[in-house]
């Protein structure tokens, strides 16, 4: 089968969740089929990112695109501007009559026989009538992201602009569960939201996974440190701001009175200025890009996950389990993940609890290494890449073929 895949960036540096989950897709399905991938690109990928496409892909095909800076002037104007747009600033940012037209021009010289639109963000630029059945691979419920934002800002200027996205992202949302011929969620939770919210008619889910062979601890005990907690991510993503934010000013403060020695390390890739205030507090340390995070996790007595924004499923989970680390983690955290509370994981909701949580891992060390083992045992025989992306490839199959999928 001929796959056209749409994307608003190149996939190299393979370094956030959803890029690590679209390159791990992509990789099972060229297996099976002929995969041409078709994205913007900014110039801000990997100087080698277009010779490492070939690792993912068949074919390239990239559209020139540009954007404001992040806190530019630019980008503040863009923002004005995006205020009188009926599109979701996060959608509208990415159109381009260059990629609509590059994708029509696809389809109908490359014998396209299915097109993926990964994440909604390229979804505006997909034109109607195209003749293939359409894929929405949605790696979130974006709608559902936007309203925690609105429910958590402070500053009221920004709550109200938070809430104007939440509903335009709901309403762009709802329409293309209904525009595409099967929608792909990662998580049954995420699936059963957009039937709920949007009475999308055609919705499934595929499991994430986690590269089981990569992330294994050395066995080296040696390298662990009693009291060292540890937090990984994309640090410009807002969910992920927000939870350190609120972990290292209301959480760390109440395990630090039980483990004066205790340590935090925000760990990920372009910590943005509220970040890096955050080591104002004692014991705690941004480290910005790492090349390798397991080191990290080897290390950490506890890892959190202490997110209060957020949807699809949280690829850092299952590569500290898969390292062996207990993590504590809040319900939004650990949503749309099978988990077993108090087995696999420990999940606690609100500062008090949270930090309870983790003091008792540092220490019950036992315990934590307890639920490290069971959290290991867990992903390594239920959620392999190589599990999730026959997954994956088989709902591609039926929506190709006009095949009844429940």
């Amino acid at each position: 089968m001929r796959i056209l895949w749409l994307k608003t960036e190149l996939l190299h540096p393979v370094d956030k969740g959803g890029r690590i989950r679209t390159y791990q897709t992509l990789r099972a399905l060229k297996e099976r089929h002929h995969v041409t991938y078709l994205a913007l690109d900014d110039g801000t990928a990997a100087a080698d990112a277009r010779e490492l496409a070939t690792e993912y892909c068949h074919e390239l095909v990239t559209v020139p695109f540009s954007q404001p800076a992040k806190r530019s002037v630019a980008f503040y104007v863009d923002l004005a501007i995006g205020l009188f747009s009926p599109l979701p600033y996060a959608i509208a940012k990415y159109r381009s009559s260059a990629m609509r037209q590059a994708i029509a021009d696809a389809v109908r010289t490359r014998n396209i026989e299915l097109v993926i639109c990964d994440f909604l963000s390229p979804s505006a630029n997909v034109p109607e009538g195209l003749g293939v059945p359409l894929v929405l691979f949605q790696h979130n419920v974006e709608a559902a992201i936007w309203e925690r934002h609105t429910k958590v800002a402070g500053n009221p200027v920004l709550r109200a602009y938070m809430a104007l996205q939440w509903r335009r992202m709901r309403r762009f949302e709802r329409r293309e569960c209904h525009r595409y011929d099967h929608v792909i969620a990662v998580s049954d939770a995420d699936a059963e939201t957009m039937r709920a919210r949007y009475g999308a008619p055609r919705v499934s889910a595929v499991p994430t996974g986690v590269d089981v062979d990569f992330f294994r601890p050395t066995g080296d005990a040696r390298r662990q440190d009693a009291n060292s907690i540890v937090f990984t991510g994309s640090m410009d993503w807002m969910p992920n701001e927000d939870g350190v934010e609120w972990f290292a000013d209301e959480i760390f403060p109440l395990i630090r009175s039980r483990h004066p020695a205790a340590t935090f390390a925000i760990v990920g890739r372009h910590p943005t200025p509220r970040v890096k205030a955050l080591e104002r507090h004692a014991g705690i340390t941004v480290t910005g890009s790492v090349p390798d995070v397991r080191p990290y996790l080897e290390r950490a007595a506890a890892v959190v996950v202490p997110l209060r924004i957020g949807g699809g499923t949280r690829l850092k989970i299952y590569e500290a389990m898969a390292m062996e680390r207990a993590v504590v983690s809040t319900t939004i955290g650990a949503e749309g993940l099978p988990l077993d509370d108090g087995i696999d994981l420990v999940r606690a909701d609100d500062a008090a609890d949270f930090a309870a949580a983790v003091a008792n891992l540092l220490e019950d060390r036992e315990a934590a290494a307890r639920i490290g083992a069971a959290a290991a045992r867990r992903v390594r025989k239920d959620f392999s890449w190589a599990r999730a992306g026959e997954a994956f490839s088989e709902t591609c199959e039926a929506v190709a073929h006009r095949r009844y999928l429940p």
